[in-house]
């Protein structure tokens, strides 16, 4: 990689936690505010584009982007697997150079880019870098989304942890409640954001809120972003 790149990672505690929907809401109320910010996610896996299911189609979508898929996540996998894996199958050894050089058409088109990860930072990508060595690479601050029920608490600091390992700065936390709790059956999320700040020493950015269907447009993400996460932190982490 030949460009400094002006950024934020948005990871995650686990696969399937929120990433995808919560970096569209924070792209498209950015961009709604006049910032020139793209989106990157530089391997995905488990559907093939064209499927109209895969994060890079959702993303675009979302924020609204003229994008094709395709250019926003350079390496799709059609396998549910993890990508060092799903490359594999395909006759594709990853390496870290490769993930860093495709990127490199979307830090010159935009002022700042959002990088969405794949899974947690522990997802192995190559056969000797897991997600959190990309982030290192890349020299950019993570924000991590997690769940709001039982079991966060311990997914989290783990997240924080792993991350302070690799010597990455982390903007905070985005809790996201997805439909994935239930109040009446897991009173934990009321205290979770509380305990989770309390022992990473993190600020908790926001609940980003559950969207019933999936008829939601760039709008309403921006405004659910709006609504209920400190988009100053982001912007400060965007260097803006």
């Amino acid at each position: 990689m030949n460009r400094r790149i002006r950024g934020l990672f948005i990871t995650g505690t686990d696969t399937n936690v929120g990433k995808t929907i919560v970096t569209a809401a924070l792209a498209a109320a950015l961009r709604a505010d006049g910032m020139q910010v793209g989106i990157w996610k530089p391997v995905q896996s488990g559907a093939p584009i064209g499927s109209g299911v895969t994060d890079a189609e959702r993303l675009v979508l979302g924020a609204g982007l003229d994008e094709r898929p395709e250019a926003i996540a350079p390496f799709s996998f059609r396998a549910p697997l993890t990508p060092v894996l799903a490359a594999k199958q395909e006759g594709v050894k990853l390496t870290l150079h490769m993930l860093l050089a495709a990127g490199e058409p979307l830090i010159r088109r935009y002022d700042s880019l959002l990088v969405e990860g794949a899974g947690g930072i522990a997802v192995p990508l190559t056969e000797d870098a897991l997600v959190a060595d990309l982030i290192a690479r890349l020299g950019i601050s993570a924000m991590i989304i997690a769940r709001t029920g039982l079991g966060t608490i311990n997914h989290t600091l783990l997240t924080v942890s792993l991350l302070r390992q690799r010597a990455i700065p982390i903007v905070g936390i985005v809790m996201n409640e997805g439909g994935q709790y239930d109040a009446d059956k897991d009173p934990s999320f009321t205290t979770n954001a509380e305990l989770i700040e309390h022992y990473s020493g993190l600020p908790v950015l926001g609940r980003f809120p559950s969207l019933s269907g999936e008829a939601w447009t760039t709008e309403d993400l921006a405004n659910a972003a709006r609504a209920s996460l400190d988009l100053n932190a982001i912007r400060r982490a965007l260097g803006y």
